[in-house]
């Protein structure tokens, strides 16, 4: 029999939590941790804050300015460009006509994988789960039993991240997944990869073996990250079935595809490989062949500055850190470690540009003109790969481990370093590691697409 009176819930006082503030500022401290450089979040947790210091009304108009805020901000239209670029990547073409309008891709029924180290497991891995039947190759049994064992653990892994857990991926199924030593069982695949390790005579080698064994429309990728994909074309009789789809480490983590067209390669070949990253549900580029295509060549002088800044009298953590701070989600050197020095290191080596078949009297630290920077190449003659090795340009509590801990070994060999090349060291400041990383890198980019190997910013980007 009482009046029920006004109910409204926004015209109630806001009630104070006990231990808000304490709650509210180790949440800015994760936020911050996460989303580095990120704008929005930060946003919404001050939209948060106010809903709980003051009145509903306010509330809603102090969350209305943050929107304002972000609606203008310069992180807004890059997330807006990026969404477009993404979707724009789909729509490709080569300067020789071709393009997805006019291509039609074959459908991939079963594939094959060659190599089961880091990138071969990812791509395994990857393949799975987007239910295509892997026949996946080594070279030995003792390789192929290290293989099996990585590869059974991540697909645990990602099983148990899915509904319906490991039923839904049925890897211990052989239909689905088989290991074998035996080449002949890829008699009958529509698709192999090789991810095989950076040589450029192994690889010759593996492609010539797969066009006298895989049926003739079989498409025949390699996941190099820098060598010539014509070169290694010239190894078989179908040439116009090779193509690079180079993967990004982790592979059954990272989104990008890069797929590099050789001179020969078909309209055909690049349809399938698009329709392929579409199925893995990733973004596939579609780009042109030249050394390091367009992700590593970009990286390469990104790398080489902060190297350079080593040299001059920065650290690793230093340099990592104003990356991380600005926005990136791993610095250039827990990056290097994270995928391995000695990839780079085999990479040079083959190019001549360290190790046995450099000419005797060659200056340490310039190679054909150019400046260059010897000091990744002595920490592999010390067996320091990163990650895989428990020390890098980090230290790892133990051999792959993840947690990056500066390393006073590292401190004192720089300084040694230094000493050696009568180089002064210098404080450099945030500002020009920043430039310096993030310039080359976009001039790289700008070089790129003058040279015709990205068809448009968008796929750079």
């Amino acid at each position: 029999g009482q009046p029920l009176g006004p109910r409204r819930l926004s015209l109630r006082p806001v009630p104070k939590v006990p231990n808000m503030e304490a709650f509210l500022r180790e949440a800015a401290v994760k936020v911050k941790q996460r989303a580095r450089g990120c704008l929005a979040p930060e946003l919404c947790l001050q939209a948060v804050r106010a809903a709980t210091e003051t009145p509903f009304a306010e509330g809603v108009r102090r969350e209305r300015e943050l929107f304002r805020v972000l609606l203008s901000s310069g992180q807004a239209r890059a997330l807006q460009y990026a969404f477009f670029a993404e979707r724009a990547v789909h729509r490709w073409a080569t300067p020789a006509g071709a393009s997805w309008s006019s291509a039609a891709p074959q459908p991939v029924r079963k594939a094959a994988v060659i190599g089961l180290g880091t990138m071969g497991r990812g791509i395994v891995t990857s393949l799975v789960k987007a239910s295509i039947p892997v026949v996946a190759l080594e070279q030995d049994l003792e390789y192929l039993n290290k293989g099996r064992k990585a590869v059974m653990l991540l697909l645990e892994r990602e099983a148990m991240k899915m509904e319906g857990g490991a039923q839904s991926l049925d890897f211990h199924n052989p239909a689905r997944l088989q290991f074998t030593v035996d080449f002949d069982l890829l008699h009958d695949v529509d698709l192999v990869i090789e991810a095989v390790f950076e040589n450029m005579a192994l690889k010759k080698e593996i492609f010539h073996k797969l066009s006298k064994i895989c049926k003739p429309g079989a498409l025949l990728c390699t996941n190099t990250s820098a060598l010539n994909i014509d070169e290694i074309a010239s190894a078989t009789s179908c040439p116009q079935q090779v193509i690079g789809t180079h993967f990004f480490s982790p592979a059954h983590v990272m989104r990008l595809l890069e797929i590099i067209y050789g001179r020969h390669t078909s309209p055909t070949a690049i349809a399938t490989a698009m329709q392929l990253a579409k199925a893995l549900k990733k973004v596939g580029v579609v780009v042109g062949n030249c050394f390091g295509f367009v992700g590593n060549r970009m990286m390469f002088p990104y790398v080489q500055q902060a190297v350079f800044l080593l040299e001059e009298g920065s650290r690793p953590e230093a340099v990592d850190q104003v990356l991380e701070d600005f926005g990136f989600k791993i610095g250039p050197f827990r990056m290097s470690d994270l995928a391995g020095l000695d990839v780079g290191w085999r990479s040079r080596q083959g190019q001549g540009l360290t190790g046995p078949s450099l000419p005797v009297g060659t200056p340490a630290r310039q190679r054909q003109g150019q400046r260059y920077s010897p000091l990744p190449d002595l920490l592999c003659e010390h067996g320091r790969f990163g990650q895989k090795t428990a020390k890098g340009w980090y230290r790892y509590e133990k051999a792959g481990g993840r947690t990056a801990t500066p390393d006073p070994w590292l401190h004192s060999f720089l300084s040694h370093y230094r000493d050696t090349h009568g180089i002064r060291a210098r404080f450099i400041d945030q500002e020009e590691i920043l430039e310096r990383c993030l310039f080359s890198l976009i001039n790289e980019g700008f070089a790129i697409l003058a040279e015709g190997i990205a068809s448009g910013p968008e796929h750079l980007d």
